[in-house]
């Protein structure tokens, strides 16, 4: 079954989107590393970051299905740095945040699993 939902679209496609999305996280890292852009350093990243997530985002809807690539890489994206928030900028966490964290990686799974051919 993993391998029919990986080759939806096909895989490097799939990789794409995967890299479009750490790419992401790494642009809104980076945009909060630039305090407001008064940081030189972080604020070019962050938009070498996001130049190069959507590039690779481009690439995958090469294969992916619009709706489904953005919402996965919507949906992933937040999650994500919605933990790098908490791990690394040591913000707030609670069971209304993780609660709604693993509904938006539900979301996703599911957004996944009915696009599915049986």
């Amino acid at each position: 079954m993993f391998c029919n939902w990986l080759t939806l679209g096909g895989s490097m496609s799939w990789l794409y989107l995967a890299l479009a999305i750490i790419l992401e996280v790494a642009g809104t890292t980076s945009m909060k590393f630039s305090n407001g852009f008064t940081k030189l350093f972080p604020s070019i990243l962050m938009f070498v970051f996001y130049i190069l997530s959507l590039s690779t985002l481009t690439l995958a809807l090469k294969k992916i299905d619009m709706g489904m690539a953005y919402a996965v890489w919507a949906g992933l994206g937040t999650a994500l740095i919605s933990i790098v928030g908490v791990l690394f900028f040591k913000e707030s966490i609670n069971i209304m945040k993780v609660a709604s964290i693993l509904l938006i990686i539900l979301g996703v799974v599911g957004l996944n699993l009915s696009g599915m051919k049986h």
